[in-house]
């Protein structure tokens, strides 16, 4: 695992090019403490950072071809490069290391641009052909790993695994794109390709990039493939060999990620993903077998039990952290980190996770993804419930209902998800599932935005009919419904929030964390199944915990989901109260002239009363206004 960077210059600036490449090496030193290396050729500079892996003595990047005309860079992991290096061993081609970089190195030269569908993990690698003068970036088909670029205004070309590596370069103008801040506060995410950055990019997942002449192109190289015809229906008799089949899948995805020269481990919640993934690492032999797990005061938050009870199944080497309400101190060393506003508040739970996990090992597997995949959040299940006919009633009268109440202090409880459910009503039902995963409407965007943020964004537009919701939207009508809500999160979801938060926040402490689950093959088997065998009837994850029946406890598999949340809304009432309060000041907001400060002390005020629940929006607000600070002024 690594951290890449560097430049393509059209013309000379002037620069300290290797002052300028180490300057931007130095910002992502965390994603790889180990060694530094730079590769310097006519007008290309490429740097890298290595947390070292696989090859540990003698796997130090760049690493060029047999003439040197060829140097790569290389972030991530390939599994199957011991299988693709015998290939290109009986090719002809001349290997110095047992590293899966010079494996990407010379699969390019052996098969070209289409050497992107030969690998299979996590990873972005930028090769610079000095033969064409040529760039060519690619990233991983599910976007674990990230890559942002920008072109300057004399055409060359900037890129890095984070924006900070980015800024770094002399010539990049920090200047804020409004059409990013909106799909934060909608969303808690920016979706790619946009970056908080105006003219700043992330390289979209399963996508590569050709630099060359000044030109800049993108072509995607893996979709999931779009249903020619309706598959017949599965007879109950089919459902052995699926489970069969996908069972085997998982376990060759957990075998693969097992390869590594430099200890690893588990992170372990107790719910079914992750529990999957520790009962495999014990089928598959893992010795000793660590396990993590964090925990919180608030019993309403708490998970331990769930997790030591699959420690014990499997007799794993497990570890355990209470997490303080100390949110104060970690706030802006998780914001620095994010480099782009990011909403989510499990970066919290990840970020001190990660943080105990990397004092036993330098690898973990994760069990993220299997949401996303199996059909797994609350939010498909009310979608599904939307859809009936004979609710409508019911379902045109609860948004009134439910919005005269004040919600419970509980994480989760009947109410506080009848809430939820009831204001998605108040929402166009085109968005779909995306009615219960936004945070502000267009009412209330309304309220809070300013009209010279509202005249930069050209209007406020629904999602649905923005890019790249647009597009996205449009293929959906090609799968069966259940099936479209996973698609529409598969490729946003997933990469831009989930991805996004477990790649920062393991990172951040120096931590490799792999995401069996996730594997294209699995995610290809999936999508090749009707949607109900995900949700059948309310059950989620149902052809998931079939799979499991013969691997985990039974009450690990049937238990009600939690979730990997923290107490924000408690927090903001307490520890953060005073953080949320001088950030948010009157004048401070007007200043700034994004939004209207009478709205926001409405949300402080109702929040801090109990009257309502405005923890998304407020905490949204209060990472901007911290960003801001920190990046703009």
């Amino acid at each position: 695992m690594c951290g890449i960077c560097g430049f393509i210059q059209t013309r000379d600036q002037g620069l300290d090019t290797r002052s300028v490449l180490q300057a931007m090496c130095r910002t992502i030193q965390h994603r790889g403490p180990d060694d530094e290396g730079h590769y310097l050729q006519d007008n290309a500079a490429l740097g890298a950072r290595r947390l070292s892996i696989i090859d540990v003595e003698g796997g130090h990047q760049p690493i060029s071809n047999e003439d040197g005309s060829v140097g790569i860079v290389h972030n991530g992991e390939v599994y199957n490069f011991p299988q693709l290096r015998e290939k290109l061993l009986a090719a002809g081609h001349i290997f110095k290391s047992r590293t899966d970089t010079e494996t990407v190195l010379h699969s390019y030269e052996e098969w070209g641009l289409d050497f992107a569908n030969k690998l299979r993990g996590m990873f972005v690698s930028a090769i610079w052909d000095s033969r064409r003068k040529r760039l060519v970036v690619i990233r991983d088909r599910l976007g674990i790993k990230p890559l942002y670029y920008t072109q300057l205004p004399d055409r060359s070309l900037v890129f890095g695994s984070e924006l900070k590596a980015i800024l770094a370069h002399p010539q990049v103008q920090a200047r804020l794109e409004p059409r990013a801040l909106d799909f934060f506060l909608t969303l808690e995410y920016i979706p790619a390709p946009y970056s908080i950055f105006k003219n700043v990019f992330k390289l979209p997942a399963g996508h590569t990039l050709v630099f060359e002449d000044g030109k800049l192109q993108l072509d995607r190289y893996w979709n999931l493939p779009l249903p020619q015809s309706p598959r017949e229906k599965i007879r109950s008799q089919d459902i052995p060999a699926l489970t069969d089949e996908l069972f085997s899948l998982l376990k060759e995805s957990v075998e693969l990620r097992m390869i590594s020269d430099v200890p690893l481990g588990a992170f372990l919640s107790g719910g079914i993903d992750s529990s999957c993934i520790v009962g495999l690492m014990r089928e598959l032999g893992a010795s000793p077998l660590k396990t993590f797990s964090i925990g919180f005061e608030d019993q309403t938050y708490n998970e331990l039990e769930h997790a030591r009870r699959i420690a014990r199944h499997f007799e794993t080497d497990h570890e355990e952290f209470i997490i303080q309400p100390k949110a104060l101190e970690l706030t802006e060393t998780l914001i620095r980190h994010l480099d782009e506003p990011f909403g989510d508040f499990s970066i919290f739970p990840t970020y001190l996770v990660s943080k105990m996990a990397r004092q036993h090992v330098t690898v973990i597997l994760s069990g993220d993804g299997g949401d996303e995949l199996f059909a797994g959040y609350e939010h498909y299940q009310a979608q599904k419930l939307a859809q009936k006919a004979w609710l409508a009633p019911v379902h045109a009268a609860l948004p009134s209902v439910v919005n005269r109440f004040p919600p419970t202090g509980k994480k989760k409880g009947f109410w506080n998800k009848l809430q939820r459910y009831g204001q998605g009503f108040e929402l166009d039902p085109s968005l779909r599932h995306l009615r219960w995963m936004m945070f502000l409407t267009h009412r209330q965007k309304e309220a809070l935005y300013s009209p010279s943020l509202i005249a930069e964004l050209g209007g406020l537009q629904p999602l649905n009919q923005r890019a790249p919701f647009q597009q996205f939207f449009n293929d959906m009508a090609h799968y069966d419904d259940i099936s479209a809500e996973l698609y529409l999160d598969l490729n946003t979801y997933l990469i831009d929030n989930i991805l996004v938060k477990v790649d920062r926040m393991s990172m951040a402490t120096s931590l490799e964390t792999r995401v069996p689950l996730i594997d294209h093959k699995i995610v290809e088997f999936l999508f090749s199944l009707p949607g109900e065998l995900k949700l059948r009837g309310m059950t989620t994850k149902w052809i998931f915990k079939q799979s499991m029946e013969r691997l985990l406890p039974k009450e690990n598999i049937t238990r009600k989901k939690e979730g990997f949340s923290i107490p924000i809304k408690h927090w903001l009432r307490g520890e953060l109260k005073d953080l949320m309060l001088s950030t948010l000041e009157k004048n401070r907001i007007t200043q700034a002239g994004y939004f209207h400060f009478p709205e926001i002390q409405r949300k402080i005020d109702a929040h801090l009363q109990g009257k309502a629940n405005y923890s998304h929006q407020l905490w949204a607000l209060l990472v901007f206004e911290i960003w801001r600070e920190n990046y703009l002024s």
